[in-house]
């Protein structure tokens, strides 16, 4: 996905959504289902996992993003770390309903939205911070979704940006 040059916030936000929801697609595309529900100790968590959390995380922070608090009362954080839906179909449901509330509560805003006051967890933020906030959490956790794809996948691993380079 090619970057394009811009001077909006919104349109910079929204393209990096969109990279790392790709980014995580497309190591979860070289995960066979039994991998996308295997954590590497106990203390870790799965893609599966990681998937339910965000998705969780996407439902409470942007279902009425600009009028209500980010952390909805009937947001079981904690039951987001147990088991998450099982199939790699049931998953992706999840995985796309939540990248959809991201994208229906952001593809509407204007530039001036951005200073309007949003609360988290009753603290106010500027929309602007809470969008950062997400950018910032959802990228970690793709991350992980992509290094706990890369290790299972190990030489069979395809690069998901620029190769490194092999000596032939």
């Amino acid at each position: 996905m090619k970057h394009a040059f811009t001077t909006l916030y919104l349109e910079d936000a929204l393209w990096l959504f969109r990279y790392y929801k790709e980014q995580a697609e497309g190591a979860m595309a070289q995960t066979t289902d039994e991998q996308l529900y295997a954590a590497l100790d106990a203390e870790m968590n799965s893609i599966a996992v990681l998937v339910k959390h965000l998705a969780g995380n996407m439902r409470s922070r942007w279902t009425d993003f600009l009028t209500a608090d980010g952390e909805k009362p009937d947001r079981n954080r904690d039951g987001e770390f147990l088991e998450p839906p099982p199939g790699r179909a049931a998953l992706m449901k999840l995985w796309e309903e939540g990248w959809g509330r991201v994208f229906a509560a952001l593809e509407p805003l204007t530039e001036a939205d951005l200073g309007r006051t949003v609360f988290i967890r009753g603290e106010p933020y500027s929309a602007m911070q809470a969008i950062q906030r997400q950018v910032a959490h959802y990228a970690c956790h793709c991350g992980q979704i992509v290094l706990l794809a890369k290790h299972f996948q190990s030489d069979r691993w395809r690069s998901l940006s620029i190769p490194r380079r092999r000596e032939a």
